[in-house]
């Protein structure tokens, strides 16, 4: 079992509690059951009777569902133990909350020279940096926002010195494009794109001796960060009729996320370390109305508020393009394809790259 001890896995499979206070799990439990926790935090791949962490251990790998616990010889994917919470809104201090629940999960995080922190320069990532001696890591391509932001918050942190920067290069991307694609099982254009500055950071992090990586994956779909969320119910990318009725809908893609952004964090020689889904954020976070989601033009208002008890309000307050456009990589990787061949009147002319390379 990984993530979490055998015995509380099994306390939480009996009491059914989805959030028990753990950073998710995923494995096997004392009595041979498999147990994966409800947002898919840990990765588990099943083949008939085997098992692993790994889908490269085995011949034709199923990953179990989250929230999912399966027998030993069961077939299938198990039957469904947890589902996601919906706790009614609360607007009981949510700053305090938010801000307990964050301190806690960051301070959570074993302490080592192993230890690097991907540092973008907004709010999610800044936390972990201001709470976590651990040097600060940055790709981009030249020029691009993430890299400038990063520089900025870094230096409004008193953090310039622990900051490393590292100037992708066009080949740098192409070489990267087949050995992600192939560590996350995935071809489609933007699973790629988000996947290769994750791998990229990573493996800057790994070439200088770092083992574990923290990042802020799952702060945007906890706590309001998305624009779909933002403009609900008027934005075509969501069903949802409310703001919070959105944001669950972008929780329940963390699973599917989650293995992507996992398996291309690992394939560069690092473990992931996720404090901002730890099982109390996500509580604190589920509980929060829809005015602490997003109030006027700003998202992630709760956490952007409780993280002004560590970060200056310019880094708290600062907004960030998603990691594929502030990296510059999308574009790059769009560039690629035409210098390939692959021109944008074809249908979707970057996933048609992106194969392509695969089978070479």
């Amino acid at each position: 079992m990984r993530g979490a001890a055998p015995d509380a896995v099994l306390d939480a499979v009996q009491s059914g509690d989805p959030l028990p206070g753990t950073g998710g799990f995923a494995g096997e439990l004392p009595d041979g059951r498999l147990a994966r926790d409800v947002l898919g935090r840990r990765l588990c791949y099943v083949d008939g009777d085997e098992w692993s962490h790994d889908p490269r251990d085995l011949a034709a790998p199923t990953l179990l569902p989250a929230g999912h616990v399966r027998a030993p010889g069961a077939t299938g994917s198990g039957r469904p133990v947890w589902s996601l919470p919906e706790p009614a809104p609360t607007g009981d201090e949510p700053v305090e909350r938010v801000r307990d629940a964050v301190a806690g999960a960051l301070g959570g995080v074993p302490a080592g020279d192993d230890l690097a922190v991907a540092f973008s320069g907004g709010v999610d990532s800044a936390l972990a940096a201001a709470a976590l001696d651990a040097p600060l890591y940055v790709v981009g391509y030249a020029d691009s926002s993430d890299i400038a932001a990063a520089r900025e918050s870094a230096a409004a942190m008193g953090r310039a010195d622990d900051l490393r920067v590292h100037e992708v290069t066009l080949a740098d991307i192409e070489a990267a494009v087949p050995t992600v694609a192939r560590a996350i099982g995935r071809t489609n254009a933007m699973a790629v794109q988000i996947a290769l500055p994750l791998f990229l950071v990573a493996a800057r992090a790994a070439a200088d001796g770092y083992s574990r990586l923290v990042v802020g994956q799952g702060a945007d779909e906890l706590f309001g960060g998305y624009a779909k969320v933002a403009k609900a119910p008027t934005d075509p990318r969501t069903d949802a009729d409310t703001v919070r009725g959105a944001r669950r809908e972008t929780v329940q893609s963390l699973p599917a996320q989650l293995e992507r952004d996992l398996r291309a964090l690992r394939a560069a020689g690092v473990e992931p370390v996720t404090p901002l889904l730890h099982d109390d954020v996500v509580r604190a976070a589920l509980a929060l109305p829809g005015e602490w989601l997003v109030s006027g033009d700003t998202r992630k208002r709760a956490l952007r508020e409780a993280a002004r008890s560590w970060l200056p309000d310019a880094v708290a307050d600062r907004d960030k393009k998603a990691v594929q456009y502030g990296s510059l990589v999308a574009r790059e990787v769009d560039r690629l394809a035409r210098q390939a061949g692959f021109k944008r009147r074809m249908d979707d002319h970057v996933t048609q790259y992106v194969e392509a390379r695969i089978e070479e």
